[in-house]
C-alpha cells in the first residue's frame, strides 16, 4: 500500500449543469490547485476552464479508456500529484465514468476526497413535487426495449418515487413503454434542466401526450 504521506489526492469534483454560476468556490479553487484535470470530455472541460481563467493540464478519462486510465492516474497519485475527477456535467460517477479510478485509488489507500456540487437527478426531484423522503434512482434505462421493460417491471412495485436518466432520442419509447407498465402512476418529465424548460407533470400513461413527444 503506498504511503499517504507521499501520495497525491482525488478530488471528485462537480460542475455545473448548464449554468456556471452554480460552479462552487471550493471546485474553482481545486480546479486551480490541482496537477491534472481528468476529463470525460476534454474540450467540453476546457471550456469551463478557459471560462473562469484556470489553466490546468487535463487528461482524458471515459467510457472507453477507463480501465487503462485507472491505473495511469493511480500511478500520477502514487508520486505525490493530486488529480480532480470530472464530468461533462454534474457530480461525476452518478451515471458517468469513475468509479473504476475511485475504486482503484481506495484500493491502494490514497484519499479520495469529494466536492459537492450540482446533481441533475437531486434539482429536478426537488422542484418536481414528488414525494422525496424516499426515492430510487436508476440512472439510465436500458437502450434496448426488452431490458428496459424487464426493468421497469422489476421496479414498478417499488412504492418510492423512482428517478431515471433518459436520451432525448429515446424519451418517447421509453415514455411509451412506462405508461403501460407504470399506468397511472404520478409522473413529471424534466427536460434540459438548467436552460429552465418547464417540465410535464401528471400520470405517467398521459406523459406523453405533450406536443413534441410522440415518435
Amino acid at each position: 500500500m503506498e504511503s499517504r504521506s507521499v501520495a497525491g489526492t482525488l478530488y471528485i469534483v462537480s460542475t455545473p449543469i448548464g449554468n456556471l454560476e452554480d460552479i462552487t468556490h471550493r471546485a474553482l479553487r481545486i480546479l486551480r490547485e490541482v496537477n491534472m484535470v481528468a476529463c470525460e470530455d476534454t474540450r467540453h472541460t476546457r471550456k469551463l476552464l478557459n471560462h473562469f481563467a484556470i489553466d490546468a493540464a487535463t487528461i482524458s478519462y471515459h467510457e472507453h479508456n477507463e480501465r487503462e486510465r485507472a491505473d495511469e492516474l493511480c500511478a500520477m497519485l502514487a508520486t505525490g500529484k493530486n488529480i480532480a475527477l470530472v464530468s461533462d456535467a454534474g457530480t461525476p460517477i452518478i451515471s458517468d465514468p469513475g468509479f473504476r479510478v475511485v475504486n482503484l485509488a481506495i484500493e491502494k489507500g490514497f484519499a479520495v476526497v469529494p466536492i459537492p456540487g450540482a446533481t441533475a437527478f437531486v434539482a429536478a426531484l426537488s422542484a418536481s413535487g414528488l414525494p422525496s423522503d424516499q426515492f430510487f434512482f436508476a440512472g439510465f434505462l436500458p437502450a434496448r426495449r426488452s431490458a428496459r421493460r424487464t426493468k421497469l417491471e422489476a421496479w414498478r412495485s417499488i412504492d418510492t418515487t423512482l428517478i431515471f436518466y433518459e436520451a432525448p432520442h429515446r424519451i418517447s419509447a421509453t415514455l411509451r413503454d412506462a405508461a403501460e407498465i407504470l399506468g397511472h402512476r404520478q409522473g413529471v418529465l424534466r427536460m434540459l434542466l438548467p436552460r429552465g424548460f418547464p417540465e410535464r407533470g401528471g400520470a405517467v400513461c398521459e406523459l406523453r401526450e405533450h406536443e413534441g413527444l410522440r415518435p
